[in-house]
């Protein structure tokens, strides 16, 4: 996360204005007593990936199947923290998982290379079937005329 330049750096390629992320904030859940009941620390990351300019259609495609249970109908990408206690540490976690979850769904994964099939292992196949078929020769009987 580049905090200086106001952008995050989601892989080399891609980087997201901060300005196009906003914050909602509400009470959390759970244990924590009184402080959970009348402070809203659960912070929630919201990200329009619609109006979004820094990425291009096939990256926002990527997304939206890689991530379809965090997208509301209206293309909008949430992202929920509720950890800490304080609304700032929970406004850093959110945009920390952001970053993750983003760079996860547009990482790309090699095509494998079929490859042959290794000198060793035919020879030893080979030498195996050579083996097998000796061991039936000598069970044939000899025939005496």
């Amino acid at each position: 996360m580049d905090e200086a330049a106001g952008k995050l750096i989601i892989n080399p390629r891609v980087q997201i204005n901060e300005a196009e992320l906003w914050f909602t904030f509400g009470t959390s859940s759970g244990p924590g007593g009184q402080n959970v009941n009348k402070v809203n620390t659960r912070a929630t990351l919201h990200f329009d990936l619609n109006a979004n300019s820094s990425l291009a259609a096939e990256q926002k495609t990527r997304i939206r199947g890689k991530l379809p249970g965090r997208i509301s109908r209206d293309g909008v990408l949430r992202v929920v923290s509720s950890k800490h206690r304080t609304q700032n540490a929970n406004r850093q976690a959110a945009t920390e998982r952001f970053v993750e979850l983003l760079a996860e769904a547009l990482h790309v994964q090699k095509k494998r290379k079929k490859s042959g099939v290794p000198a060793g292992v035919k020879r030893k196949r080979l030498e195996d079937k050579a083996h097998k078929s000796k061991v039936k020769q000598n069970r044939r009987s000899v025939g005496y005329d």
